[in-house]
């Protein structure tokens, strides 16, 4: 399996997640095994089915983080010392082609991808045009709604 890129807040938020899976949501689901087996006929146990099918998809969740970190390549943008260019985990703010709209976009890794919150995944279609670019440049770019152009008005680095 290749590496894929994650921020390092990114990382954070998975290990934080994995960390709650482990120490909080598995201790309870077992105790609500052992409760749901108490109570007899495993056969018509609705909390019991219930219990079981939340663990397998707790630990279907514990596999699957746990598989991302060890194929994580963790980026710190801080420590690349792009200078002005766009890169991955650099924060773009954008000027739409007529200069009415600014908008602010984060390139993280595709898991970390949130349009609401401004994380935008480095396989999107515009962080793929922002990706080299540089204060002032113009950039266009074909997006599910039709084609779009922006210029690039800052890159930082947080």
């Amino acid at each position: 399996m290749s590496k894929f890129p994650i921020t390092v807040r990114g990382a954070e938020q998975l290990r934080t997640e994995l960390k709650r899976l482990k120490t909080e949501d598995r201790p309870r689901i077992v105790n609500a095994i052992a409760e749901a087996r108490a109570h007899g006929d495993l056969r018509e146990n609705a909390e019991y089915h219930a219990a079981k099918e939340e663990q397998g998809f707790t630990e279907g969740r514990i596999k699957e983080i746990e598989a991302k970190l060890s194929n994580a390549e963790i980026i710190d943008v801080t420590r690349l010392g792009a200078t002005g260019r766009v890169v991955f985990g650099a924060t773009v703010v954008l000027l739409d082609e007529d200069g009415s709209d600014e908008v602010t976009y984060r390139i993280v890794g595709e898991d970390e991808a949130d349009i609401s919150a401004g994380l935008i995944s480095v396989t999107s279609p515009i962080a793929r045009a922002l990706i080299g670019k540089e204060d002032g440049d113009e950039v266009t770019f074909d997006a599910p709604g039709g084609r779009q152009a922006f210029e690039i008005v800052e890159v930082r680095y947080v």
